[in-house]
C-alpha cells in the first residue's frame, strides 16, 4: 500500500518490516519523528521507549541484539557523542541480532548544535554506514541494514539528514513481519563480551576490521553503489553520497550549456565501507571527477587514495579544492556550481535565473529571505520558564549584582531560551548537562559573584546528574535552578523520567524532587515559577548563603501541554482606562499574548461607545492561560488577575 510518509516514518515503518523486536531512542530533531510514529502504533511483542538518554538507548537495543533479536536505536547526531562509548565496545564485540543505529545529521544547523557528520564515527568504529536519498530509500535500506548487520555481526548505521528525515514522499509500504520467535541467547564468552586486557581487545579490534572487509564485498554483491557508465572515455564522472542524490538529476536538468550530455555517476547508498571496485571503474572511464556529499569531504578524501593507487592524473572537484563549502546543505545551486568547476563552463542564463531561485546551503540569503525580518526566538505564553527567567533577574538584583556580571550558565532544550531578549540572561551552551559542571569550573576559576546553573528537568535527568554529584562531593558554592515543567518539551513534548505517571506508557514516574534530595545538596527549594515573589526568595535566600550547593526546583507543567488539555489558571484582563502605555509587561515578559491595541479611528474605523479612544495594551485571549506574571509588573494595576483552580 502507498503511503505519504516522512523519512523518520519511513525508517519506523521500514524497521517493522524487519522484524524489529526493540526500538529505543532519545529526542532529538531531526530523528525524533522516528520513536514518535512508532509510539502512535499497536505493536504487540514489541518493545518501544524513549530512553534516559542516547547511551542507554544504545545500550538496551545491544542487549537485545546480543540475546539474537533485531533491535534499533535512534537519535541526532549529536547523540552520538553521548552513545560512542558504548558504540565502540559494543563494535569490537560484535552482535548477533540485527543491530542499527538510525543517526540523522543537520547540514545547515536548523535545530541547532554543532553542524556534525557521524559518518567520523562510522570511519573510526570500522561500522558500515547507509545513506539514503529519499523516505522510500530509507524504508528500503532500513531491512537492508539488518540483513547486513546479521551478516557480517557488526552494529550499522543508518544516517539521514535533516532535509531526508522530514521531507514526505510516496512510499510502498508492506505489512510488518512480527518479531522472530526465538530462545534469547545467553552466550558466556569473556573474550567477546569485555574487554578485560589487552589480548582480548587487539583480537576484537582484528575481528571488527574483518567484519568491515565481509560488509564490503556484501554491499558489492547486492550492488547497493549504482555505477552508470556513460559516453565516450575521458568525460565528466560525478560520485554522489546520501541526500545530494535526490538533487542531482535537477541540477543537471538546469545546467544548460555545461556539456552534460554523457555524465557517468556513482551515485552511493553506502560511503562505510567505501566502494572502491566501483570507485576505479569510474576513475578509469572519466577524465575528471566531482565528488558531492554533504558536510566532510570522506568520500573525496578516499576517492584521493583510491585516484593515487590507481594512478589517475585528472583533477578532482569538490571540498578540498575550494570548490564548495563543508559547511550548510549541497542544494541544486551547490550541485550546480560544482558541475560548472568541474567542466570549466556556465549555465545558459535562463538556467542560472532558474538557479537563483533555490535556496543556499552556503549561509548566503536568496528570494524570500532578504525579505524577512528578524525576531529573537523566546518562550510560549504562559511558558513557566518566563517566570523563572524573571525571578533569576530579580534574585540578581535583590542580592546587589547586575545580571551582566553573574554568570548563569544555560543547557539544552526550552531553557537555553533564557538567551534571548528580553531576558539576555543565559551565557552559554554547550551540551546536555554541562551547564551545572561549567558553573563550577566558573566557581574554581575565582568568578568573585554568585555563580547560578540553570537546566530543564528532561537535560537533568539525562546528564545534569553527575555534574550535581560532582559539586555536591566537592562542596562547590553555587545555585543550580532546575526548570522542570515535566516533558522533553523542545522536541515535540515526549515523556522523560519526570514525567506524570498518567502519561507514561506503562511506565513510572520519577519524582525529582525526591532525586535531588537524596543526592544530599546544602539546601534544596521547590518553587512555583508563577509565583514571582516565592521564587525570587528562594533564588536569592540561595545567592546569599555563603558556600554549598543550593538547588532550586522551578515546578510548573509545559503551558502547551497544560492547554492541550483545557487548563487554565485564571484569567488576566486589562484595564484600557488605567493603562498609561509604559509597555513595562511587554519590555520586561516578552510574552506573546501581550500587544498593543491601536484606537478603533486609527483603524479607519468607527469607535464603538464603549471603546477608548487612545492606545493600550491588549491581551489575546487564546494565547493567555492566566499565569499572571505580568501583573507584577504593571505600575498602575491596569493589568488584573482573576486566579481560579487549573481544571479539564
Amino acid at each position: 500500500m502507498k503511503r505519504i510518509v516522512s523519512g523518520n516514518q519511513a525508517i519506523a515503518l521500514g524497521a517493522l518490516r524487519a522484524g524489529v523486536k526493540l526500538v529505543s531512542g532519545y529526542p532529538g530533531t531531526p530523528s525524533t519523528g522516528c520513536v514518535t510514529h512508532l509510539l502512535t502504533m499497536e505493536l504487540p511483542d514489541r518493545h518501544v521507549e524513549w530512553s534516559t538518554n542516547e547511551k542507554v538507548a544504545f545500550e538496551i537495543a545491544a542487549g537485545a541484539a546480543w540475546a539474537g533479536h533485531r533491535a534499533m536505536c535512534t537519535m541526532k547526531m549529536s547523540g552520538v557523542n553521548v552513545a560512542y562509548d558504548a558504540l565502540i565496545s559494543i563494535a569490537y564485540s560484535g552482535t548477533n541480532g540485527g543491530l542499527v543505529v538510525y543517526v540523522a545529521d543537520d547540514p545547515g544547523v536548523s535545530a541547532g548544535m554543532a553542524e556534525q557528520d557521524s559518518r567520523g564515527f562510522a570511519l573510526m568504529s570500522y561500522l558500515p554506514m547507509l545513506e539514503p536519498a529519499s523516505p522510500a530509500e530509507a524504508y528500503e535500506l532500513a531491512g537492508t541494514a539488518f540483513e547486513l548487520s546479521e551478516a557480517v555481526g557488526s552494529p550499522i548505521l543508518i544516517r539521514l539528514t535533516t532535509s531526508i528525515a522530514l521531507s514526505h514522499a510516496g512510499v510502498e509500504i508492506e505489512q510488518p513481519v512480527p518479531p522472530r520467535e526465538i530462545k534469547p541467547i545467553l552466550e558466556k564468552d569473556i573474550t567477546r563480551y569485555t574487554k578485560a586486557g589487552s589480548a582480548i581487545c587487539r583480537q576484537q579490534h582484528q575481528s571488527l576490521i574483518d567484519r568491515l572487509e565481509q560488509a564490503s564485498e556484501w554491499v558489492h554483491q547486492r550492488g547497493l553503489n549504482r555505477l552508470e557508465l556513460a559516453g565516450e572515455p575521458g568525460g565528466l564522472g560525478v560520485i554522489a553520497a546520501g541526500a545530494v542524490n535526490a538533487y542531482l538529476p535537477e541540477a543537471i536538468a538546469l545546467a544548460e550549456g555545461m556539456r552534460l550530455d554523457d555524465v557517468s555517476t556513482l551515485r552511493l547508498k553506502t560511503t562505510i565501507p567505501f566502494p572502491w571496485e566501483e570507485t576505479n571503474q569510474l576513475l578509469g572511464h572519466c577524465g575528471t571527477i566531482l565528488v558531492l556529499e554533504e558536510l566532510e569531504p570522506h568520500v573525496e578524501r578516499a576517492a584521493h587514495v583510491a585516484a593515487r593507487q590507481l594512478g589517475f592524473d585528472g583533477p578532482i572537484v569538490g571540498k578540498m579544492d575550494g570548490t564548495l563549502s563543508p559547511i550548510g546543505e549541497l542544494g541544486v545551486a551547490e550541485i550546480v556550481k560544482g558541475l560548472a568547476s568541474a567542466t570549466g563552463s556556465s549555465p545558459t542564463r535562463e538556467s542560472q535565473h532558474a538557479i537563483l531561485g533555490h535556496a543556499s546551503g552556503d549561509g548566503t540569503s536568496r528570494g524570500a529571505e532578504v525579505l524577512s525580518a528578524p525576531r529573537p526566538i523566546t518562550v510560549c505564553a504562559g511558558c513557566p520558564h518566563r517566570g523563572t527567567y524573571l525571578a533569576i533577574e530579580a534574585a540578581i538584583e535583590r542580592a546587589g549584582y547586575s545580571k551582566d556580571n553573574v554568570m548563569v550558565t544555560g543547557d539544552i532544550g526550552c531553557t537555553i531560551l533564557g538567551m534571548n531578549p528580553p531576558f539576555d540572561l543565559l551565557w552559554n551552551e554547550v551540551s546536555m548537562g554541562s551547564s551545572v559542571s561549567l558553573a563550577q569550573g566558573y566557581v574554581h576559576a575565582g568568578i568573585d559573584t554568585p555563580v547560578i546553573a540553570t537546566i530543564g528537568d528532561s537535560t537533568f535527568f539525562h546528564g545534569g546528574i553527575a555534574g550535581l554529584i560532582n559539586a555536591i562531593q566537592h562542596r562547590v558554592p553555587l545555585t543550580l535552578v532546575v526548570m522542570d515543567n515535566g516533558w522533553t518539551a523542545m522536541t515535540g513534548m515526549q515523556v522523560n523520567p519526570g514525567t506524570d505517571a498518567a502519561f507514561q506508557e506503562r511506565g513510572r514516574r520519577i519524582d525529582l524532587e525526591q532525586v535531588v534530595r537524596g543526592l544530599g545538596p546544602d539546601s534544596v527549594a521547590v518553587v512555583d515559577p508563577y509565583d514571582l515573589e516565592g521564587a525570587t526568595d528562594a533564588i536569592a535566600k540561595s545567592l546569599g548563603t555563603a558556600g554549598g550547593v543550593h538547588v532550586v526546583l522551578a515546578q510548573r507543567e509545559c503551558a502547551i501541554q497544560a492547554a492541550r488539555r483545557g487548563i487554565r489558571y485564571g484569567t488576566t484582563t486589562v484595564d484600557p482606562e488605567t493603562c498609561i502605555l509604559c509597555k513595562k509587561c511587554l519590555r520586561v515578559t516578552g510574552c506573546p499574548a501581550l500587544s498593543m491595541a491601536s484606537p478603533p479611528e486609527e483603524l479607519g474605523e468607527s469607535p464603538e461607545d464603549d471603546s477608548p479612544g487612545r492606545q493600550h495594551i491588549e491581551i489575546d485571549a487564546s494565547l493567555c492561560n492566566g499565569c499572571g506574571v505580568c501583573v507584577s509588573f504593571c505600575p498602575t494595576s491596569a493589568l488584573k488577575r482573576a486566579p481560579k483552580e487549573a481544571s479539564e
